[in-house]
């Protein structure tokens, strides 16, 4: 497992969800979460349904979200 730097919750672990970054202690990938986020639910909603689910993620999960969507506009601007 790969714990990302400046991250607590955000996770990498090969042997989990095939390396997608995913949310610590879950079986949830980061993209899921951004998903239950983008249909309306909140983050107590998001831990009913998917028991374990630390709400206090969230925040990371956005940020995260957000740092590899500025990378990935860095990256087609220098290509």
């Amino acid at each position: 497992m790969k714990t990302l730097p400046g991250y607590r919750w955000v996770i990498i672990d090969p042997e989990l969800l095939g390396g997608q970054p995913a949310i610590r202690g879950t079986r949830l990938s980061v993209a899921h979460v951004l998903a239950c986020l983008a249909e309306g639910m909140t983050g107590t909603e998001i831990a009913i349904d998917y028991a374990g689910f630390p709400p206090e993620s969230i925040p990371e999960v956005l940020r995260f979200a957000s740092e590899e969507l500025e990378q990935r506009r860095g990256a087609n601007v220098a290509a």
